[in-house]
């Protein structure tokens, strides 16, 4: 639906005068229908929202409400674009059956992987800072976008009922992933006792790298992007999905069984960034968890896509029938390199 019926309505909640020639179509993202709008003025990201992927927009949209009347983002070293607020007060505009949100554009450039460990280190360093600049913030004030969606004990569960209930024979090496994940009941152990003495702070929860807008000379970063799952969670959520995405040496489609680990040096980099940061604020708790984050996120990844093969695919798109089984195998290879590190 590209004939932009919409573009009245919407000109109307944000004061606008735009015209359809002006909306072009942006990006891959595979979530909200995204464009980009020039502007006489400024240049912006038009966004349909998607509200199959998250069932409740009202929520996000109340977090970035919050965001924008309590936290200091202009102080951040790098751009925040929230949402614009529309003349009702909201960052999320009803039109019809669809909600559409606006926010500035950020020029530059988008890595889909990290190459030198500097980069690593920017990375970490920005998602830290997002974090303590949340420090202030009344996190009870903040609700769960997704429940339970890094939720360990949750996720184990849910492999335990996917085993019970397979579609799957459960043998050969579905047999192996099998064995090797319910193995790994130690690690949902270990973040149930975290969970306990662990403060809860305001997380980005989506720590990819591109979720960064970094300079065109890669020297900074230029803007943290994709602030739909910002909600409480914990500094070791953050850390290890970084690990689990820039410190592998390949990507969790990968099936070069031989080549997956861990790279050595951009986890050390990713390491020296959140503690850099997050020097006296962190407490040493916090500090001590990161290790754990990277083998937590790594084996929740690996809960889920097993789970989603021994369901009949159900959830994650797949290009063929064992994509989720291989995607658990490349997760389970990378948990065995964490632990043998950390």
């Amino acid at each position: 639906m590209d004939s932009f019926s919409f573009l009245p309505e919407l000109n109307g909640l944000y004061n606008l005068n735009w015209e359809g020639k002006q909306v072009k179509p942006f990006g891959s993202g595979h979530i909200h229908q995204t464009y980009k709008v020039i502007d006489p003025q400024q240049t912006y990201i038009l966004q349909r929202f998607n509200k199959s992927v998250f069932k409740n927009p009202e929520i996000i949209s109340h977090n970035h409400e919050l965001l924008i009347k309590y936290m200091d983002y202009l102080s951040l070293p790098f751009e925040f674009p929230l949402p614009i607020v529309n003349i009702l007060g909201f960052t999320l505009s009803a039109i019809k059956e669809d909600f559409f949100r606006i926010s500035p554009f950020v020029d530059g450039v988008c890595l889909e992987e990290v190459v030198e460990p500097k980069h690593a280190y920017l990375a970490a360093k920005a998602f830290a800072e997002l974090i303590i600049s949340g420090n202030n913030l009344e996190i009870d004030e903040f609700k769960e976008v997704i429940p339970g969606f890094l939720d360990l004990e949750l996720r184990f569960n849910q492999l335990l009922e996917a085993i019970e209930q397979s579609k799957a024979p459960i043998e050969g090496e579905v047999m192996e992933l099998v064995d090797f994940f319910t193995s790994r009941k130690f690690l949902v152990e270990e973040y149930k006792v975290l969970k306990e003495k662990l403060p809860l702070r305001l997380t980005h929860n989506d720590t990819k790298i591109n979720n960064l807008i970094f300079s065109e000379d890669l020297e900074s970063v230029k803007a943290v992007i994709d602030l739909d799952t910002i909600m409480p969670g914990y500094v070791f959520n953050d850390f290890g999905d970084l690990v689990r995405t820039v410190a592998c040496s390949q990507g969790e489609n990968s099936i070069n069984w031989d080549e997956i680990y861990v790279d050595k040096a951009k986890y050390a980099s990713l390491h020296q960034a959140f503690t850099d940061v997050g020097k006296g604020v962190f407490t040493n708790e916090e500090i001590k968890s990161l290790h754990f984050g990277g083998k937590m996120m790594t084996c929740i990844t690996g809960f889920r896509f097993l789970t989603d093969f021994l369901n009949g695919n159900v959830y994650y798109q797949t290009k063929y029938e064992k994509q989720n089984l291989h995607r658990a195998k490349n997760q389970m290879i990378l948990l065995q390199s964490l632990e043998r590190i950390s």
